[in-house]
């Protein structure tokens, strides 16, 4: 194994689950064709797995083999290099709140960022740019009701609000009744009646 090669594999290897690598931040050790060429032949030799453009990660080692790392695990190494925020999508929160039953098939989070697609192995994970107000609340229980309410529409918000309301404690509402002139107006309204009359 070149000296290039090991140099990009012991830095992957100090990188916790899901740490990403660039292209660019060996560009010290030598050209940029040079280290295109290495991640290529790391790729093909299954030591790194090229996760989206110009990203790459290492495969976790299990006793079943080699596996992509877990999506949040490179979701939070994207957001911690990029300064992006990234949540989950309104149906995933929706679910996990006990709004839906339904499962979404597809693993997709909303982003401050560009859309892309992730690539984890045989797993797609779409990033998709989302509007600042459902991500401005961020990972709170508040800003995951409203990606829920998002996903829902207007047509099941109010029994929405009713099950939100037995479950978000008294300084979520408040966070989402300042919240409200960033909301679409159907989704203000229904916040102001149930922090009004609940």
């Amino acid at each position: 194994m070149s000296a290039l090669a090991q140099s990009i594999l012991s830095a992957a290897q100090t990188l916790p689950e899901g740490g990403l690598l660039s292209p660019k931040e060996f560009l010290h050790l030598g050209s940029r064709a040079a280290i295109d060429q290495t991640l290529t032949r790391l790729l093909r030799e299954g030591a790194l797995l090229r996760v989206g453009r110009g990203l790459y990660a290492l495969p976790i080692q299990s006793r079943f083999g080699a596996r992509p790392p877990a999506t949040q695990a490179v979701v939070q190494a994207m957001e911690s290099a990029n300064g992006e925020v990234i949540v989950d999508s309104g149906a995933t929160e929706a679910n996990a709140l006990g709004l839906t039953t339904q499962v979404p098939v597809r693993e997709v989070f909303l982003t401050s960022g560009p859309s892309r697609i992730l690539q984890l192995g045989s797993r797609a994970v779409e990033l998709q740019h989302a509007k600042r107000w459902l991500l401005a609340l961020g990972k709170r229980p508040a800003g995951r009701a409203i990606r829920a309410l998002s996903w829902l529409g207007p047509e099941h918000g109010a029994r929405a609000m009713k099950v939100l309301h037995a479950q978000l404690a008294a300084e979520e509402w408040a966070a989402m009744r300042s919240a409200r002139s960033m909301l679409p107006s159907w989704m203000a309204r229904a916040v102001s009646e149930v922090v009004d009359h609940g």
